[in-house]
């Protein structure tokens, strides 16, 4: 039964959500203060990780606390203000990081992670966006011995569990595909099955097209209130006010804000990042997607140019940009790719990945009737807003979803 539905947040996972909602047959009201792809869609990697099995969980050995404490590291940084703020979800993350706790993680977010691609080719084709996607894996860069033999034997074992694909580069053969690259590299994993897109917001904003050309509505607006009355809902917003049978909160890192109004409080915190754009010097050339593994940082040949992301930035969601982890990360990159040329963006973009303390979003029904949730991916929410609205959509409709939800539930936080 077609049913009146308003999707609170226009990133990758409410667009995903939206444009699965109304291939279904319902009638579909997509809800953003701002574009579709315009906050942490649009400033991530482009990358869509079919090998990303693995969370991002938090150091746990004494050496790489030590050497995160000083707080001028390229992969990670904090402002004290924000780890305090924190203090209780990040000891938790930092519980779950490691161990049994961890290695179930594992299991349950791979189960999401190997539908990724699965739910983004159908999207990619009905939006008419291959043009923006290109196959054939990315490489990341090691310099020791040591890490890459300890990284390769974590990918051995993926390869069998959960179906990684990959290729170990050695020097000669790494130069060989990035020749304008630093020559203290030793090697490289070559992972062969992920995507890469071209210009990230420009894909999520092709989906929003499509989910318009199939009859939903877009409302640029912003978010005031949600009330339940009666059954139904009403959603008060910058714009008026729109009732709904059922809401969904796709709001990213905003989203435990609009739940505390409704009763609903969830330990999300962020981790910040920050990206620029890059020329390259005549005649030089960046051939793949990279990751300084050792440093922390990614670069990407996209339609705007290099683009350099940083590592995590530990803060509250509203602090003031600080450039200084961007700095570190464009001299490591200048070192690692000599021909990074001039900034091409009037100022660095800032946006927030929106985490959980077990590492896994919150996909599913809330307690009231009629409200649903789907925020928290952390990293990967570029990666997984397509499995995340098929799967919702599916428990929407009252469907047997494709993999087991219960490890998604918010009532593991209530």
């Amino acid at each position: 039964m077609s049913r009146n539905i308003v999707v609170l947040g226009a990133g990758m996972v409410g667009v995903s959500v939206a444009w699965h909602l109304i291939r279904r047959g319902h009638r579909v009201t997509l809800v953003d203060r701002r574009e579709p792809g315009r906050e942490t869609s649009f400033g991530n990697a482009g990358v869509i990780q079919r090998e990303a099995v693995r969370p991002y969980g938090f150091p746990r050995d004494i050496g790489t606390l030590l050497r995160v404490l000083p707080n001028r590291q390229v992969d990670i940084r904090y402002r004290p203000t924000g780890m305090l703020n924190a203090a209780v979800p990040l000891f938790q993350y930092w519980l779950n990081s490691g161990g049994q706790r961890y290695q179930r993680i594992v299991r349950e977010w791979a189960s999401l992670i190997q539908r990724c691609q699965h739910a983004h080719g159908p999207m990619i084709e009905a939006a008419g966006a291959w043009d923006l996607v290109r196959k054939g894996g990315w490489l990341e860069l090691y310099r020791t011995r040591k890490a890459l033999e300890e990284r390769v034997a974590e990918a051995n074992e993926d390869r069998g569990r959960f179906g990684i694909e990959f290729d170990v580069l050695d020097a000669p053969r790494l130069r060989a595909r990035e020749p304008w690259l630093a020559k203290d590299l030793i090697g490289a994993i070559h992972w062969t099955q992920p995507w890469m897109v071209s210009d990230p917001g420009a894909l999520v904003q092709a989906y929003a097209r499509n989910f318009v050309e199939q009859g939903g509505e877009l409302m640029q607006a912003s978010v005031e209130d949600v009330l339940e009355e009666g059954g139904r809902w009403r959603i008060l917003t910058s714009e008026g006010e729109l009732q709904a049978d059922q809401v969904v909160v796709a709001m990213g890192p905003w989203s435990s804000r609009l739940l505390a109004r409704v009763g609903i409080r969830v330990p999300l915190f962020v981790k910040r990042g920050y990206h620029m754009h890059y020329s390259t010097g005549e005649g030089a050339e960046l051939n793949h997607w990279l990751m300084d593994a050792e440093r922390g940082f990614m670069m990407e040949p996209m339609r705007a140019g290099i683009r350099l992301t940083t590592g995590a930035e530990l803060a509250d969601l509203d602090a003031p940009p600080k450039y200084g982890q961007l700095a570190a990360a464009e001299k490591a990159a200048r070192a690692l790719f000599p021909a990074l040329g001039e900034r091409l963006d009037p100022s660095p973009w800032k946006g927030a990945r929106p985490c959980l303390p077990d590492m896994k979003p919150v996909i599913g029904p809330a307690p009231q009737k009629g409200l649903w949730l789907a925020f928290g991916h952390g990293h990967q929410g570029f990666t997984l807003g397509p499995a995340t609205g098929e799967l919702l959509a599916q428990m929407m409709d009252g469907e047997t979803p494709a993999i087991d939800m219960a490890p998604f539930a918010v009532q593991r936080f209530l």
